[in-house]
């Protein structure tokens, strides 16, 4: 019985098109076709594969980075004193032996030069880059790091040796063009499988808060992606890159048919940057946003729960030269709706400091365009009372009356509080979060935002940092290494 209906099933699934061949269906039920996409036997339904494939596939490189830990501190070090050294019997400074690290994934060359690519966690802190070509040759070649951005998870490296004519290259397509359903193919080396192709579809798009990296707006896919395929391109049945494949959702560690790929259009801008100074500067607005409910919506008249609203205004910023107000509800940026701060957070940090931009804002039931420059984002004087330490990965504030209500504080706390803690970033990585309090830095007492400013600028990247931190009534050390 079970396969008679497993049968059924099967017939079933391929008389449909069949019958829809025949004209069976009815007129408005027709799906709309596309040249590209007829349904059809063999190699005429397999053709745009096969010809995305053979056009994307020799710009895809498999790239191996090595690099050498630090070997990591001894555990007791900041507790360096004759109690713990008689107690445990540690000698003073012990670190562990530095330990060989291997990275492997995926790029794909962006220009006839040989620039790649990929992303940064494949090649973060590499000594040396080895990239294998698969353009017909065959061969490995040395690259050199060029520059990298944290927050996307995306680098740039370049093949170091030079080739008579051009290395073979893909454009960056036009992601905000890809429809949910399409075809695509994740190009890539999975478990060191070279030149691996797989095909899916455009599950969703837009994805954010994944925690995957700090700027999310993911296309979401079912091509399958497994370690390896990092780095490497999404690309449509025209062979036009619209993502760099970068994570997946998966309890075994492979492959569970969801895939997330950084969308081709935020890759231009960070692409662009890269190669002409090897980081990447974003436009800064300076307010602190609220995400509206239900409940949110009712308050203020408006028929849709979308939109970001303003809870604070940072002196001196982009959004407090332009006039913007605790209060007021961010609808669009450029005529663009934005339907969440981290909507508006990405539209914004893709644009370049001092691009001019214009802002619809409802205040108090009123309409109203205004225009803002934006600031830089990582500026050290953006605030006097807010700063954000790359090389840590937070952001801190001076404490006041309103953190102390809203995080339950005591009056007579002393420190700074963290507002931010960037994903993937080192203080995320030693659990860091929200609303816990910095009080000391390297054994100096911070009192404001002044004080570990000038604590953290006296520590060099690549260094290690003990933070005294208070989270509720506990008060413990975190020791961090700060990034390169």
């Amino acid at each position: 019985m079970k396969r008679w209906i497993s049968g059924l099933l099967l017939t079933l699934i391929f008389i449909a098109p069949l019958e829809a061949k025949a004209g069976k269906i009815p007129a408005a039920y027709q799906p709309e076709r596309y040249p590209s996409q007829e349904m059809g036997t063999g190699k005429q339904f397999s053709r745009p594969f096969i010809d995305a494939a053979k056009k994307a596939t020799p710009s895809v490189v498999y790239i191996q980075a090595e690099g050498v830990s630090d070997g990591g501190q001894d555990p007791f070090e900041f507790f360096n004193d004759d109690f713990f050294n008689k107690f445990f019997g540690a000698p003073p400074n012990r670190r562990r032996a530095p330990q060989p690290q291997l990275s492997q994934g995926s790029g794909f060359i962006v220009s006839p030069n040989g620039y790649i690519l990929t992303n940064y966690h494949v090649v973060r802190g590499a000594q040396r880059i080895t990239v294998l070509l698969h353009n017909g040759m065959k061969r490995e070649v040395s690259a050199t790091f060029v520059g990298g951005d944290d927050r996307t998870d995306v680098a740039m490296i370049k093949i170091d040796e030079q080739i008579e004519g051009e290395f073979p290259y893909l454009e960056l397509g036009n992601s905000d063009a890809v429809e949910v359903g399409e075809w695509v193919l994740a190009i890539g080396n999975p478990f060191q499988l070279e030149a691996t192709v797989t095909a899916g579809i455009i599950s969703a798009k837009g994805r954010q808060n994944l925690q995957i990296t700090d700027l999310e707006d993911f296309l979401q896919t079912d091509a399958a992606i497994n370690p390896g395929n990092s780095g490497g391109p999404l690309v449509d049945l025209d062979g036009n890159v619209i993502g760099m494949n970068t994570a997946i959702v998966s309890r075994s560690g492979g492959y569970m048919g969801i895939g997330f790929a950084i969308p081709s259009n935020m890759l231009k801008n960070i692409k662009e940057q890269l190669i002409e100074k090897g980081s990447v500067s974003r436009g800064f607005l300076g307010v602190s946003l609220q995400p509206i409910d239900r409940d949110l919506a009712e308050a203020f008249n408006l028929k849709k729960a979308e939109g970001a609203l303003v809870v604070d205004v940072v002196d001196g910023s982009a959004a407090d030269k332009a006039g913007l107000k605790q209060g007021d509800i961010i609808t669009h940026v450029n005529g663009n709706e934005v339907k969440s701060p981290a909507n508006l957070r990405n539209d914004l940090m893709l644009l370049k400091p001092n691009t001019k931009v214009t802002l619809t804002v409802n205040r108090n039931g009123q309409i109203l365009a205004i225009p803002v420059v934006l600031g830089t984002y990582g500026e050290s004087t953006y605030s006097s009372s807010t700063t954000s330490s790359a090389v840590l990965g937070l952001t801190v504030d001076n404490l006041t009356q309103d953190h102390i209500k809203a995080y339950g504080l005591q009056p007579t706390e002393k420190g700074v509080i963290i507002m931010e803690v960037h994903p993937n970033s080192p203080a995320a990585r030693i659990g860091l979060k929200i609303g816990m309090i910095v009080m000391a830095v390297n054994h100096q007492e911070v009192n404001n935002v002044k004080d570990f400013n000038e604590t953290v600028a006296a520590i060099g990247p690549n260094q290690r940092i003990l933070l005294l931190v208070k989270q509720g009534s506990m008060v413990r050390f975190y020791s961090l290494k700060t990034t390169k």
